[in-house]
């Protein structure tokens, strides 16, 4: 039987990982063992990180909507209740940019939303 040289299916599987560990420190780039540790570890990482940027962002709309509806006189949650109430479907990502970038507009979106709730009693 001849012999196999396994060499080449081992460079191979050595330079993605190698690939993946670039710009990691000291013997984390270029040690096999250390780099294949080094990036399960980043992988795991990253795949965590990508939904808690989600509720990061989601937490920072909120300020910023909060923030922005204060000066008219709500809060958050009477802001949200009345924009059901009223049926304006916008999603708070949306009106985060409108806060900042469109005070006209967000300022129409909010006179809608304290239509529709009851007078403060």
């Amino acid at each position: 039987m001849s012999r196999v040289k396994r060499g080449v299916t081992s460079h191979a599987k050595h330079k993605k990982t190698y690939k993946a560990a670039k710009g990691f420190y000291g013997r984390r780039k270029n040690t096999i063992r250390t780099a294949k540790a080094a990036v399960d570890r980043a992988m795991q990482y990253a795949t965590r990180d990508r939904r808690a940027k989600k509720r990061t962002f989601r937490a920072l709309w909120i300020q910023r909507i909060n923030a922005a509806v204060r000066e008219f006189g709500l809060t958050y949650s009477r802001f949200i209740d009345g924009l059901a109430k009223a049926g304006v479907e916008v999603d708070r990502k949306v009106l985060s940019e409108l806060a900042i970038h469109e005070p006209e507009a967000f300022k129409a979106i909010v006179e809608k939303a304290k239509g529709a709730l009851p007078a403060a009693a």
